[in-house]
């Protein structure tokens, strides 16, 4: 697989998170910006590990995504999207998703999936702020 995306688009991606973590981002999503229809979302409740790693090579599979988004970088679904990666070339995982990373990955003009999950990520750490009391 190439890194290029439709349309010089970084193209669809998918969310996986715990209960309905990737349902109520995508939804945030959608209600800020109109496209939540870039971002599938796969909650791995009830999911064994075997199953988790077959959804998201279906759902990856389905949608052509490249581009895997999830909640925990030690988690269930982290584990089984990198071992759906290792047949999977070109195809890009971010842990630790928040709701600027995917603000920022549904906005992209990056022309391939690696750059817009790059600057997706780095806003998505940026967006992290601590205000201690004064």
């Amino acid at each position: 697989m190439s890194d290029a995306a439709p349309a010089g688009a970084a193209g669809r991606a998918i969310v996986v998170g715990h209960g309905g973590f990737a349902e109520g981002l995508i939804s945030a999503v959608a209600q800020i910006s109109g496209m939540g229809d870039r971002l599938i979302g796969l909650s791995n409740t009830g999911m064994t590990p075997a199953d988790i790693e077959s959804a998201i090579r279906s759902h990856l599979t389905a949608a052509g995504a490249r581009v895997i988004f999830t909640d925990l970088p030690s988690g269930s679904a982290t584990i089984a999207a990198r071992r759906v990666m290792r047949g999977a070339p070109g195809v890009v995982l971010v842990s630790g998703v928040n709701l600027a990373t995917l603000l920022d990955f549904v906005f992209t003009s990056c022309p391939t999936p690696t750059e817009a999950a790059r600057a997706a990520a780095d806003r998505g750490r940026a967006s992290l702020i601590v205000v201690e009391p004064t």
